[in-house]
């Protein structure tokens, strides 16, 4: 299993025209598969998603969205040089390519109908490593649901710590932390969101410190490189071992969700703890609404919630 992506097929289509999926090799029509946000019409594999991209597939008014510290810049602390490049000229690079100033996009806004405090991780900035300012704009972002008493959502990735930061980096993981203990100290709900990759300090900390954890198919989720833990515990893991359905299967992750169902299931399960959502259809229209299909062979029922099992408690 890769941590960072799968190998890339031979087979290309014209730019701009078709895309040829990671997983499976087979090409699609680019207008289908953004269409199906980036999720291959063939074989259901999910490709990553922007943190632009993810706010207008969740929230109901993605212009409607009110950013938390959005100039907020790193500095560099470390006069860290790598490559002939200093640590603010990688940064330049990745600000061009991305068009982002740093790796998380903070903010309010309203999905399902309910406001909520919402923060993206984007994997296209240095991998989405978490440096001084990805965790000081999460501790703001959970302290603003708390001071309004608000729902909190993380859409969590990360290849880890940023070495630039060496350990201010490591420090995030604490601030995080803490921020996090205190806004569940207030009866306050927390959704967290794992999309791939997710490992490492963020998986370490703020990750995986929610009410319900959610993952999306396939999403690679641990702690470290699977080559890593085979030469500590001298055996082969197997093959899904850092899946997300894996980590399902055995506790770590509440619900794994297809990328289209994903906004419906977050709707519900606000409505479900806080009653701040929309209001839940009957059982049978619920449960026609959240279907949907795994690919063009039959359809899929969207990740059910218990609602007999009483709100709250700490994953």
């Amino acid at each position: 299993m890769k941590i960072f992506g799968r190998r890339d097929r031979e087979r290309r289509g014209p730019e701009g025209l078709w895309h040829t999926c990671r997983e499976c090799g087979e090409m699609a029509y680019e207008r289908e598969f953004e269409m199906a946000h980036k999720v291959c019409p063939k074989c259901g594999f999910h490709e990553r998603l922007s943190a632009p991209e993810r706010i207008a597939l969740l929230l109901d008014d993605p212009e409607a969205f009110v950013q938390i510290a959005p100039r907020l810049a790193t500095t560099d602390p470390l006069k860290f040089e790598r490559d002939g490049l200093t640590y603010p000229e990688h940064l330049a690079r990745y600000q061009q390519s991305s068009g982002l100033i740093e790796a998380v996009i903070c903010g309010k806004g309203r999905l399902d109908g309910a406001e909520i405090c919402l923060a993206v991780i984007d994997f296209r900035f240095l991998g989405a490593s978490m440096g001084a300012v990805v965790g000081e704009k999460i501790t703001l972002t959970v302290e603003a649901a708390m001071e309004a008493r608000l729902p909190l959502v993380i859409v969590n990735c990360s290849g880890g710590a940023r070495m630039q930061e060496g350990m201010l980096s490591l420090m995030q993981m604490a601030k995080t932390s803490a921020a996090l203990r205190r806004f569940h100290d207030a009866g306050l709900l927390y959704i967290s969101v794992m999309t791939d990759p997710t490992l490492a300090g963020v998986t370490a900390s703020f990750a995986s410190l929610a009410d319900v954890i959610v993952a999306e198919p396939g999403a690679t989720i641990g702690f470290t490189g699977r080559r890593l833990i085979e030469q500590i515990v001298k055996q082969k893991l197997p093959e899904d071992a850092q899946s997300a359905e894996f980590m399902q299967e055995h506790g770590m992750v509440d619900l794994v969700s297809p990328r289209r169902a994903l906004k419906d299931l977050l709707g519900r399960l606000l409505n479900l703890y806080t009653g701040a959502g929309a209001p839940v259809d009957s059982p049978a229209e619920e449960a026609e609404a959240a279907s949907v299909e795994e690919s063009p062979e039959g359809p899929e029922a969207a990740p059910k919630v218990d609602e007999s099992q009483p709100a709250g408690g700490q994953v």
